[in-house]
């Protein structure tokens, strides 16, 4: 039986939007229907012309996969008829949700965060991380904690959500001549649309991680669409890229342990955020580009301050459209100047083995600040990669446990107060 409920109000978070905003994802990345057969890219990496980048175009290798992924930015994914291996596995982690959380509360409110009328206990029962940010669940469940702060004090992890963008090239050279790596959670169905961008994410070293299909409130789905919003980005990240994630963030933070359970039951180690630049809000509540550029110096300023002497920190980074990007170009320099390091969350977290794949090796964090001059990708026939470079030297915890061209659009992101009040 479920405890007793008491009301809650969720509208003010989901007004904000926590963590990365839907309308967004749906004005850049100009894929659809028309766009998901692919043959060759149209234009090659130095091209930063973003008309010329989001031109479709058709990518031989997934000519006949089309019908076994769900339709495309259609909230939510389900399984895909006659899918007997995808079933199979559903029917098996859905055993467990029943056994480890009979009792969960959600789903509740809708795929796009409307809450209206929601009751949820009061306690947070459910470890819902839009109510209360929670991020320990229960340990009975055999859960690990999500990840926000990092074991390395003075770093930066770097990620970046929501790609892979169409007109990401230069964001993607600037990191290449500036030698870094990042870890980029991936949407599927823009798998779909730009697969050559999604591979040469993994060309050039970085990290590749599950952001789901869609991009919805994960708690307000069924455990079926949970579970087919992660399988299936899992899946055509695979068929795609050639390696299979073994993390995941939720879109908006919005996961619970019903979430977690299913995340689990597929080897997705949950990556949330300590601090949110905003970046994702330009053009909404009339949020400025001063607003956003004054929440990384919040960040910046803290680390001055000495708040980060003792553990490192997951910051929320968007690839959603040209602004964000361009914004962390223009902040680098500063992140730079006041962290000590700036790595992908691989790196910080030592995962030398961060796919399922045993082929591909990535620095671990000495190793990656360590050698710089090493931190390129090594490919081969052997299929040996790294994020920031091979690693001779693996910790024990080598996997997770379970522009030129660039646009700057006029406009505004999320009121002041709000950012400083979830920034820390």
């Amino acid at each position: 039986m479920l405890v007793a409920t008491a009301s809650i109000s969720l509208l003010g978070l989901a007004a904000a939007h926590v963590g990365c905003s839907g309308h967004n994802i749906a004005r850049r990345n100009v894929g659809g229907e028309h766009n998901v057969i692919h043959d060759k890219r149209q234009v090659d990496t130095n091209n930063v012309d973003v008309a010329a980048q989001c031109a479709p175009y058709s990518y031989a290798p997934m000519a006949n996969s089309k019908a076994k992924y769900p339709a495309i930015w259609v909230q939510p994914a389900t399984l895909v008829a006659g899918d007997s291996e995808a079933a199979a596995l559903f029917a098996t982690i859905n055993a467990t949700v029943q056994q480890k959380v009979p009792h969960s509360n959600s789903p509740h409110g809708t795929p796009k965060g409307d809450w209206t009328g929601a009751n949820y206990p009061t306690g947070d029962p459910d470890c819902w991380w839009t109510q209360s940010r929670c991020t320990t669940p229960a340990a009975e469940l055999g859960i690990p904690s999500d990840i926000t702060n990092l074991p390395e004090p003075e770093t930066w992890g770097l990620g970046f959500d929501d790609g892979p963008n169409c007109s990401h090239n230069a964001l993607y050279n600037f990191l290449a001549e500036n030698n870094q790596k990042a870890s980029m959670f991936f949407i599927g169905s823009n798998v779909i649309d730009w697969p050559v961008q999604a591979i040469r994410a993994k060309d050039d070293g970085h990290h590749i991680c599950v952001h789901t299909w869609s991009h919805p409130y994960m708690t307000a789905l069924t455990n079926e669409q949970v579970f087919a919003e992660l399988y299936y980005t899992r899946q055509v990240i695979k068929e795609v890229i050639g390696v299979t994630p073994t993390c995941w963030r939720p879109p908006f933070g919005d996961v619970d342990n019903r979430v977690r359970v299913i995340a689990a039951g597929l080897n997705l180690t949950n990556v949330l955020w300590k601090n949110d630049t905003f970046d994702w809000s330009v053009g909404t509540n009339n949020v400025t580009v001063a607003d956003v550029t004054n929440n990384y110096q919040k960040i910046i300023t803290a680390a001055g301050q000495g708040q980060y002497a003792t553990q490192g920190l997951t910051v929320l980074n968007h690839e959603v459209n040209n602004f964000t990007m361009q914004e962390f170009i223009d902040q680098y320099p500063s992140i730079k100047g006041a962290f000590k390091h700036i790595v992908p969350i691989s790196a910080a977290m030592n995962w030398t083995h961060p796919y399922v794949e045993q082929n591909y090796t990535f620095q671990d964090f000495n190793a990656y600040i360590g050698s710089p001059d090493a931190a390129s990708a090594s490919g081969g026939a052997s299929g040996t990669a790294a994020g920031a470079g091979a690693s001779s030297a693996a910790k024990s915890s080598d996997k997770p446990k379970s522009a030129a061209g660039v646009l700057r659009p006029a406009g505004a992101v999320l009121a002041g107060a709000l950012a400083a009040a979830l920034l820390l």
